[in-house]
This record gives C-alpha cells, sequence and structure tokens, in this order.
C-alpha cells in the first residue's frame, strides 16, 4: 500500500406489498373536509400476501386496501379496522376472527400478543420456519420493486437463516433479546407499547427477553414517576444496566432490582445519559474482543448477532494485509476492529461515527490498534473532507433509512474492491442497491438473517463489487 495513502486513512401499479411504507407520507389521507372515520368497521376478506411491516395484505369488497395484522397469507379472517377512513390510500386492521386458518398458524405463545394489545412482535401466531419464509419474501418482493432485483441477481438463495440456537418448535419462542425498553403506564406498572400507540401494555414476563433482562425483574416491581425503563444485559459479561426516564418533574426511585445491576438516569432537561451508580458502560464480548459501549448505546441486541455478521462480512470482503478500508456508522467499533485484524500492521481503518459517545468508545476499544483511526460526525460531512480519493474496502451499516444517492455514489468514486453493506431494513437496502448500480457496483453475494424472531425485521448482509465492463 502506498505510504500516503495510509496517512490519510490513520493520520491526521405497484406491488401491494411494496405501498405500506410511503414514508415521509405514511398514514396521510386524500384531502377531504371530514372524512368518514373508518375505525371499528368490520370486513370479511381473502388475505394475501407478506407486506414489509409484520402485517398481509386484503381489499375490501370495495376495493380498499387493507394492511391485517395477526393474520397469514391464504387466510380468511374478519378485519376490523384500526386506521383510516373513506377516501384513505390505504386501511390498517387487525384480524379479530379467524375463518379458515393457515396450515403455518400456531397459538401465540405469549399471552399479551393479539388484536389490540402488546405491539413487540409481529408473527407470535405464526410458526418459526413460517416467519422465515415470511421475511423472505419481503426482502425478495423489495428488492425487486426497490431494485429490479431477483434473488439470484442478488446473489442470493431465498432463505432467511436463524441464528444458532434459536431453532424452535411450532409454539416455542427463543429468549434472545438483550435489550428491552419498558413503558410505564399511569400506575407505574412496566409493559410495552401498543402497536403504532403511546398506550402501555402491562406484562409480567416477556418472552423474546433474554434470561439477563428477565432476572432484573423489572415487571415485578412499580416504577413510580418513571415514563420508561431500559434493561440491558451484556453478552460476554455479568453486566447489567438499566437506564430510567423520569416523567416531567418526577424523581427518580430507589431502584432495588433482584440482580447487581448499574443505573443510569435520562435528564429532564439535557436529555443528556447522567450516571446514578455503577458503571457508565457494559461490556460486550463478540470477534475476540471486549467492547465497551456506554450510556446505553448502539450494540446488536440478539446475543449472537455481533459475531454473526463480522463472520459474514469479513468472509465476504476477503481483507488483505495492507488494505485500506473504510467502517461507515461504525458505532464502537465492531467492524473496524475485525478488519483492522485482518489489513494488519501496514493496513488501515478509517471508522466514521456521528455518536459522541460512541465515538469515545470506539477509540477506546481499538486504542491497541494505531492503524485505526475514528472520526466524528456524520458520514456525508465527515468522509468528502478526508481527502480520500480511493480505498480498498468498505463496509457500511446505515440507520434504518439507509446510505442515502450522495453517499453511496461518493463511496462508488472511491473504487473499493468490495463492499459489505450490513442493512436492517430490506427497503432502504433496495433503495441503496439501486443507487449503486447507477454507480456501477452490483451484488455479488447476499445474505439475510433472522436476528429478531417473533417480529417482522430481518438483517441483511450484501457483498458488492465493480460490474464488468458492458453489464
Amino acid at each position: 500500500m502506498p505510504e500516503e495513502r495510509k496517512k490519510s486513512l490513520v493520520g491526521e401499479e405497484k406491488s401491494l406489498v411494496g405501498t405500506e411504507q410511503p414514508l415521509a407520507d405514511e398514514g396521510k389521507t386524500l384531502p377531504a373536509a371530514a372524512a368518514k372515520s373508518l375505525i371499528g368497521e368490520e370486513y370479511e376478506v381473502e388475505v394475501g400476501p407478506v407486506a414489509h411491516g409484520g402485517h398481509c395484505v386484503a381489499r375490501t369488497e370495495a376495493g380498499q386496501v387493507l394492511f391485517v395484522r395477526h393474520t397469514l397469507p391464504g387466510e380468511r379472517v374478519i378485519a376490523r379496522v384500526t386506521e383510516g377512513e373513506e377516501g384513505a390510500r390505504f386501511l390498517r386492521a387487525d384480524a379479530v376472527q379467524i375463518l379458515q386458518p393457515s396450515k403455518d398458524r400456531v397459538e401465540a405463545p405469549c399471552p399479551f400478543s393479539g388484536p389490540g394489545r402488546c405491539g413487540g412482535c409481529d408473527w407470535q401466531h405464526a410458526k418459526p420456519g413460517a416467519q422465515r419464509r415470511l421475511k423472505g419474501e419481503v426482502v425478495a418482493e423489495q428488492l425487486m420493486r426497490l431494485a429490479g432485483l431477483t434473488p439470484e441477481a442478488a446473489g442470493w438463495d431465498g432463505t432467511v437463516e436463524p441464528a444458532p440456537g434459536d431453532k424452535v418448535g411450532p409454539g416455542e419462542v427463543p429468549a434472545w433479546r438483550t435489550r428491552v425498553q419498558y413503558a410505564v403506564d399511569a400506575e407505574g406498572r412496566a409493559g410495552l407499547r401498543k402497536h403504532r400507540s403511546h398506550d402501555v401494555e402491562p406484562v409480567t414476563h416477556c418472552l423474546i427477553a433474554a434470561p439477563g433482562v428477565s432476572e432484573l425483574g423489572v415487571e415485578k416491581r412499580d416504577w413510580p414517576q418513571i415514563a420508561t425503563v431500559e434493561a440491558i444485559a451484556a453478552t460476554g459479561s455479568h453486566d447489567r444496566q438499566v437506564i430510567l426516564t423520569p416523567r416531567p418533574g418526577g424523581r427518580l426511585p430507589i431502584v432495588e432490582l433482584d440482580k447487581p445491576v448499574s443505573v443510569l438516569r435520562i435528564g429532564e432537561k439535557d436529555e443528556q445519559v447522567h450516571r446514578v451508580h455503577g458503571r457508565p458502560f457494559v461490556r460486550e464480548r463478540a470477534a475476540g474482543r471486549t467492547w465497551r459501549v456506554g450510556n446505553g448505546g448502539f450494540w446488536q441486541v440478539h446475543p449472537k448477532a455481533a459475531d454473526l455478521l463480522v463472520d459474514a462480512v469479513m468472509q465476504g470482503l476477503m481483507p488483505k494485509k495492507g488494505d485500506m478500508a473504510l467502517d461507515l456508522y461504525c458505532g464502537v467499533g465492531l467492524f473496524a476492529g475485525a478488519l483492522a485484524e485482518r489489513v494488519g500492521d501496514k493496513g488501515a481503518v478509517l471508522g466514521i461515527e456521528s455518536g459522541k459517545r460512541a465515538v469515545e468508545d470506539a477509540r477506546h476499544n481499538l486504542a491497541d490498534l494505531d492503524r485505526v483511526r475514528i472520526e466524528h460526525g456524520k458520514v456525508e460531512s465527515v468522509l468528502p473532507r478526508t481527502g480520500i480519493t480511493d480505498v480498498d474496502l468498505v463496509v457500511l451499516d446505515p440507520p434504518r433509512a439507509g446510505a442515502g444517492k450522495s453517499t453511496v455514489h461518493h463511496l462508488a468514486s472511491l473504487t473499493p474492491r468490495r463492499l459489505a453493506y450490513v442493512a436492517c431494513d430490506p427497503a432502504a437496502l433496495a433503495r441503496d442497491l439501486n443507487y449503486f448500480s447507477e454507480a456501477g457496483y452490483v451484488p455479488r453475494r447476499m445474505r439475510a438473517f433472522d436476528l429478531f424472531p417473533m417480529t417482522h425485521h430481518v438483517e441483511c448482509v450484501v457483498i458488492l463489487e465493480k460490474a464488468a465492463k458492458g453489464v
């Protein structure tokens, strides 16, 4: 690698399945002075394909589109409208009676699941294998609708892979969620929000919560004057943490839980995280290293996710000694660290992250690797200022909205040998893959992982390379 390159881095009719997420204008209706509300209206409908967002598509006899939760493709149900009015582009509804069930239906194992109840899970009523098939159908539809890609063209076999240990039988639930944000109702009871609502469904136990969260006993005590309680159970250490958000003017209670725990609070005026007692961070373990994650900062929620994603990204990128690499939206440095181990002393890695505390943690976590530099700021602002004109490898793990056209085109101008795109939203992924195609980069391999069982979320890793001339 030329020394100047290293210095620049380390130195100084649309498918129905897609219409449920119009993004900026979601839920808007046709302008009308007094459109009639249809909330509470019931329709007997034949349920069509799954849609992105944890529901399926149906139509009323009049042809109006319904996005129906608590159902499965092929079922005949009574759907009760929960949102919408005459003239709306679509209505939202719950399946309140199943007339003809799917063979993939099971009785929801969670007692708090169902129409009008907890909104944390979308597919409690579906067999685990069926959930993964549904997610695969959504990913495939988004790729075709927004990027014009078939699974084959994306280098994907169409399957959604379960995380190790998550293969469970019908009616069983893997306890995977290492971070749970409980809402607290007016009576001080911890629970979870109802779907698309601020209302709280009190719970005595969340089935998808990891054992380290459940053992804290958050649901068993009262939380007077508290709005939310976020419980965190680190993977690879015994660190446990709760982050409390008091109600306006509320006082912080004395926190006594079933296990030792550090306590942080969100300030009412500055909305910053403040330490009450214990460590202000938890220690996570992944990719052969220990990672400090402070103030409730981002870390993959599934205990197997960090290692699984690092392996998928590194296998796809195949880093070489001396490579120069970018880790964009780098968080506390997970991919930057994995890259640095592989590019060696003559290589270099630049990470960019907008969260100030995450940058501090990343610099701490990777302090032993002088070939890594972490910059603070938004990717679209910082990257052009670096003066970097070419790189070998890129990892980008953007937030749910995706990276966007300008960032994608800038990355393509750096002519990387390979890029790895880690995506938590298939619609944003597909849009960005379309931008990459415009800039001359195409997917060579793709994998999808079920890192959020019982919910509609799915994680994808795509490896891109420059398209062959004439393609």
